[in-house]
């Protein structure tokens, strides 16, 4: 399956919804989607894993490259929707020592405000 990525607006915050793989083939396109996430200054944003089947190392790397693109621009990046095959991969890199993570949108929507 290709990676497909949607942005959409939740309340006050960014949502993109990740559908497909993250692999080294398709993380260059995740990178060109998750760009305009942070170009307002102090916009948070939820990245929703509900719908991703793999993400691989390259797709880690988009992921830390986002949270430092929020920091930037003064602002808050959650991630939520993790399958545990997904979260357990985030967890190995201990990625979820630094990041936030959610279970599921609402409670994502709900730690932003």
């Amino acid at each position: 399956m290709a990676l497909e990525c949607t942005i959409s607006e939740l309340g006050a915050a960014r949502v993109a919804c990740i559908m497909g793989r993250v692999d080294s083939a398709t993380a260059g396109a995740l990178e060109k989607s998750l760009t305009p996430l942070f170009d307002t200054p102090g916009r948070h944003a939820i990245i929703d894993f509900t719908a991703l089947d793999y993400i691989s190392s390259a797709g880690l790397r988009i992921v830390l490259m986002s949270a430092k693109r929020a920091k930037q621009a003064q602002a808050r990046l959650v991630l939520c929707g993790m399958a545990p095959h997904v979260r357990e991969v985030f967890e190995i890199s201990g990625f979820l020592k630094i990041l936030e993570v959610a279970a599921d949108q609402a409670a994502a929507q709900a730690m932003l405000a």
